[in-house]
């Protein structure tokens, strides 16, 4: 499976997703809490997506889990260590076309920021 992390598209295996352990460990998480995770981990490294694939890859399994909808999720901190609420958070579900077409011009090094952005988060005029 496929999921947009700020620029980057990460590929979340299917077995890791859902292992019967940590569905009951994860049940009672609200997708509220797991943003608010989101945000911490976001405040302590705004690049996290990129230094830390791994960890975002986690999240992005959370997020999947308690949302199978949303395949995307924006978090932007102002700066590193940045107050946990200044972090914004946005989810999106992205058609399966588009992701295709991230996840390839990432494959091929030409995936960048301003083009996740123009295809799906809108954030910066056009």
């Amino acid at each position: 499976m496929l999921f947009l992390m700020n620029d980057v598209v990460l590929s979340l295996d299917a077995l890791d997703l859902a292992p019967p352990t940590t569905v009951k460990r994860f049940h009672a998480l609200s997708l509220g809490f797991v943003g608010k995770l989101g945000q911490e981990l976001f405040s302590e490294e705004p690049l996290l997506h990129r230094t830390a694939p791994e960890r975002a890859c986690r999240l992005a399994a959370l997020i999947t889990a308690k949302a199978p909808e949303i395949n995307a999720a924006l978090f932007v901190a102002p700066f590193q260590n940045c107050p946990v609420d200044q972090v914004a958070i946005r989810y999106v579900q992205i058609s399966f076309e588009v992701m295709g077409l991230l996840y390839e011009r990432q494959q091929n090094g030409v995936l960048t920021t301003l083009e996740a952005d123009r295809q799906v988060w809108r954030r910066l005029a056009a």
